[in-house]
């Protein structure tokens, strides 16, 4: 059974001592998942990708949900594949399902890394529209380094990166620091760990601004125009959703909000 449970995110300390792989809460339109196997460090088990993939679905069944922040407990966000626990449980899903999840979810998805996030951890990191990373943590594609590749969140992170980042750090399986997590891509802040609820918090209140259809959208539109053979084509596509979006009853609640200069009624209390 889904468990729902309140966590302290400054503290990762847990409210009882039952431990579920990921833990799942909704306040004030934000359903935050929290990857809670820290002493395997959040290592992509099949309970764990199970249990994940089970909460985003439930945080995008629900309609109160705006935004989904994606975190953990403990010092690593995700060490990726877990090599030590491998067994004969039989999975409902793959890590390829649920970073499909997350690339297709018509709610944004922000990434609050408190901790290391390598191999397919990175990967996970790096599906979310926005990452922020805690500046003490590391990141880095190891899989060289124990004889494999990182085949498929290639497909996650190769569209983020330059060619020559991308040569450099899957063939060295080098760690580097956030920072430079940020510089190559694949993040989009990294931030002193007191200043990290902070900044996912002041991303989750303006993304949240946004209407749903139109956010659904703005990532479709991201998605799709890059794969148009041309710019007509793509004029061609994106011209009536345009006009559709104008004309929908989100479009015209959100210009007369502008008009009169009050929040729409999409925008959560309290945001």
């Amino acid at each position: 059974m889904l468990q729902i449970r309140r966590i302290d995110r400054r503290s990762g300390a847990l409210p009882c001592a039952c431990m579920t792989a990921t833990l799942l809460d909704v306040t004030k339109g934000v359903a935050t998942i929290t990857l809670n196997r820290p002493d395997s460090r959040n290592a992509l088990s099949v309970e764990l990708v199970d249990s994940l993939g089970d909460h985003l679905e439930q945080a995008l069944a629900d309609d109160t949900v705006r935004v989904v922040v994606l975190t953990n407990t403990g010092g690593t966000f995700c060490a990726g594949a877990d090599l030590k626990g491998a067994g004969t449980a039989q999975p409902k899903r793959s890590g390829t399902d649920v970073f499909e999840l997350i690339l297709e979810s018509p709610k944004p998805v922000i990434g609050r890394i408190a901790g290391h996030a390598l191999a397919g951890g990175l990967g996970l990191a790096a599906a979310c529209d926005i990452s922020v990373m805690v500046d003490s943590a590391q990141l880095g594609f190891s899989e060289v380094r124990i004889g494999v590749a990182p085949a498929v969140i290639s497909v996650i992170c190769l569209p983020k990166m330059r060619r020559s980042d991308a040569l450099e750090l899957f063939l060295t399986g080098v760690r580097i620091p956030a920072a430079r997590g940020v510089e190559v891509g694949l993040l989009n802040y990294a931030v002193p760990a007191e200043q990290l609820d902070t900044k996912v918090d002041e991303l989750v209140s303006m993304v949240v601004r946004g209407g749903p259809n139109a956010l659904a959208a703005s990532k479709q539109l991201i998605s799709r125009v890059p794969e148009f053979p041309d710019r007509r084509s793509a004029f061609e596509w994106a011209t009536p959703l345009s006009q559709s979006l104008f004309q929908s009853a989100e479009g015209v609640e959100g210009i007369a909000a502008f008009r009169e200069r009050r929040d729409a009624s999409w925008v959560p209390e309290g945001r």
